[in-house]
């Protein structure tokens, strides 16, 4: 398994395996936890500072969010310039969109300068609205980002197969292929001495008063700084309170007609749907995705793929669909990522999570910020996207919202399992949490007839673990952990499976 899913993305081809590259005795000046784009990013920009840098992955690097996202590079995102104008400030929603406009100049000039080959293409954006609603919604976007200065241009053409109310022009966006990008930035990162691990838990940490000490599966490890890029750190923070995790499915099809779109494509629907095109193994195809929901709140996840499908159809000439993925991410309470030193400690630990549906872009962002917060001390950033920031003021009503459904997560499938007694009325390639002698267990059945059982607690809060039918994974609804069916970490923030009982 190259990815934290069943299910093969359209870039898990160019996995590489590093395996460990990792001295010892290395006296390092930060260790970064996690080796998605968020991760290798932020080594390379520390080693350009001159720091001493190991990244520990858990898997192998891309296996998360970057293995799975639909890679849009955009500098407008999710949360609107006419949303933070209202709940920021002016001045804030500049500084947002300079943030974006540096990332994907940062990018480009990393492929520019070390030539790297990663189907990197700038692309004009096309926003639309679809109904009334919708394109009341887009002229208020529009409004938003003409104050701030962003261009945004109404258009009365788009190259999408859509009946459109409304349709909005946006120049300047871009698209790549994630895993070569990364791959290539952990090349140039290891050839000028940096040191790299695979297959390495961090299953906790502690701040002295000179650095960070690391617990991991290889060992004790020592920093001077330590930098979790894997949405959510260990153990139990106010993050896991601040943001919520979300899934969202991706399938990529051929045309049987080749008209392909030249364009970047996002509807405003709820939820809503993107779409770009990417040539794979010599096919150019249609990368669509949508059909969002939080983790572990579907009930049968197949569903959604379906119901992304069956809108494909109904507007594109679909030959074959080559494949279908589906992807995590974390939605912040207040709309925009915690990217700075974690909440709670004295300077030494740094987060960046919270990204919504602009993972690439912030990814890279955060590399800058953070490299800056270690080096200089100060990142002109900072203030807005200070992980500490949150407080009874701007999105805390999300907040209270998410954390309602956490506390109900945690306590009410233990309710709901005493009405499952029996493993007997399990079928075969079904799976469900049981309730047997006070004790409970996630079963999954083979078709085969052979049963998976694991106990359902998740191991970070303790929540109930609920099944994803799609990915044949159990996940967690509280936080997001998730595991296969023999109980194994695919995704934090947990640091350790679901105990095995057997197999039978």
């Amino acid at each position: 398994m190259f990815r934290d899913g069943a299910r093969k993305s359209a870039w898990q081809n160019e996995v590489k395996w590093y395996g460990t590259i990792f001295n010892r005795e290395t006296e390092f000046d930060a260790v970064i936890v996690g080796g998605g784009i968020t991760g290798i990013s932020t080594a390379h920009q520390l080693q350009l500072r001159g720091l001493k840098c190991l990244v520990l992955e858990a898997h192998n690097i891309g296996f998360g969010t970057t293995g799975g996202t639909t890679a849009h590079l955009n500098d407008f995102f999710d949360t609107t310039f006419s949303y933070a104008i209202d709940k920021f400030g002016v001045e804030n929603a500049r500084m947002l969109a300079e943030g974006g406009r540096e990332a994907l100049r940062n990018v480009e000039s990393n492929i520019v300068q070390y030539g790297i080959d990663c189907d990197f293409q700038r692309k004009t954006a096309e926003l639309f609205a679809l109904d009334d609603r919708q394109a009341e919604q887009l002229e208020d976007i529009v409004e938003g980002a003409r104050s701030i200065g962003y261009g945004m241009e109404y258009t009365e053409a788009i190259e999408y197969p859509f009946e459109f109310k409304k349709a909005v022009s946006i120049p300047d966006q871009g698209q790549f292929h994630p895993i070569k990008y990364i791959r290539a930035l952990a090349d140039i990162f290891i050839d000028n001495g940096g040191a790299l691990a695979e297959n390495c838990i961090c299953s906790s940490f502690t701040e002295t008063a000179d650095g960070v000490v690391l617990q991991t599966s290889l060992g004790e490890i020592r920093a001077k700084n330590a930098v979790f890029a894997t949405h959510t750190p260990p153990g139990i923070s106010l993050l896991h309170f601040t943001c919520a995790p979300y899934r969202s499915y991706v399938i990529a099809f051929t045309l049987k007609d080749g008209a392909l779109p030249e364009t970047l494509g996002y509807d405003l629907g709820e939820p809503y749907h993107y779409y770009r095109v990417h040539e794979i193994d010599g096919k150019k195809m249609i990368i669509a995705g949508g059909e969002d929901h939080k983790t572990g709140h579907s009930d049968d996840t197949g569903a959604c793929f379906s119901r992304l499908e069956n809108h494909c159809r109904e507007y594109f000439q679909i030959d074959r669909i080559e494949y279908a993925w589906s992807s995590q991410y974390f939605e912040p309470a207040d709309g925009l990522p915690s990217i700075g030193v974690l909440p709670a400690s004295e300077g030494r630990v740094y987060v960046a999570t919270g990204f919504r549906g602009n993972g690439m872009t912030f990814g890279t962002l955060s590399a800058k910020i953070i490299a800056e917060l270690i080096t200089d001390g100060a990142s002109r950033f900072e203030k807005l996207f200070d992980p500490k920031r949150f407080k009874p003021t701007a999105g805390f009503a999300n907040l209270i919202k998410e954390n309602a459904t956490v506390v109900k997560d945690m306590v009410g499938d233990k309710i709901g399992m005493d009405r499952v007694r029996s493993l007997a009325d399990i079928g075969a390639g079904e799976a469900r949490v049981v309730r047997l002698e006070g004790h409970s267990y996630a079963v999954f059945a083979e078709k085969s007839g052979k049963l998976h059982v694991v106990k359902s607690t998740c191991p970070h809060a303790n929540c109930e673990v609920r099944w994803n039918n799609a990915e044949l994974s159990w996940d967690c609804p509280c936080h997001g952990s998730r595991f296969d069916v023999n109980g194994g970490l695919l995704n934090g923030p947990s640091t350790s499976g679901l105990e095995p009982i057997g197999d039978e």
